[in-house]
């Protein structure tokens, strides 16, 4: 005996709720991601050390020593490609967000283009430029500066650039699930 296959407009119901959930996971996942991502990149505590028997640390525009911040002047550019690529994330992230919360009404205008879809892909470039930069800025300051100072470690602003990254490679899943119930909504017709 072969069993009745389930068709997608008889689960609509759940379906869509599963779909609302992804996409409301993955929203909640992108803000909170965004907001980690503009904090760890505006803020001065990438790489603490101590120099000179005096505490100070540093971030991507600033290094503080003594309770006193400067700005830092010089055009390295491992500093440049780190700004860069963490800016570029934040960027993308956000027009992942405006997509998915677009999402949430069904009207398009152009028939292929799903904004679930668009949203997960701007969530996955995002998680790739924090990759880009956190791994530039890891390797250079490992290799470089590691050994420059003797007592160091990295500092909470580098560690919710990490977490940053996972919630937004952890948005572009839900919001590629969410593009995925969309399609079983849709049925099995041609594309």
């Amino acid at each position: 005996m072969v069993p009745l296959k389930k068709s997608c407009s008889a689960a609509a119901p759940l379906s869509q709720l599963k779909m609302y959930s992804f996409m409301g996971g993955g929203l909640f996942c992108a803000i909170v991601g965004n907001i980690l991502l503009v904090v760890s990149t505006a803020t001065d505590y990438w790489m603490e050390y101590r120099m000179s028997g005096k505490y100070a640390h540093q971030g991507l525009w600033r290094y503080c020593m003594s309770n006193k911040c400067y700005m830092q002047t010089d055009s390295i550019a491992y500093w440049n490609a780190t700004r860069a690529f963490m800016i570029l994330s934040g960027m993308s992230c956000f027009a992942g967000i405006i997509a998915g919360i677009m999402s949430f009404s069904h009207f398009s205008s152009f028939e292929r283009f799903n904004r679930s879809f668009a949203a997960g892909i701007m969530f996955f470039v995002s998680t790739f430029f924090v990759l880009l930069g956190m791994a530039i800025y890891t390797g250079v300051t490992i290799n470089l500066l590691g050994k420059r100072f003797g007592d160091w470690r990295f500092s909470w602003s580098y560690i919710l650039g990490w977490v940053a990254m996972l919630m937004n490679f952890f948005a572009g899943i839900f919001y590629i699930c969410a593009y995925r119930m969309c399609e079983c909504r849709r049925g099995n017709g041609p594309r």
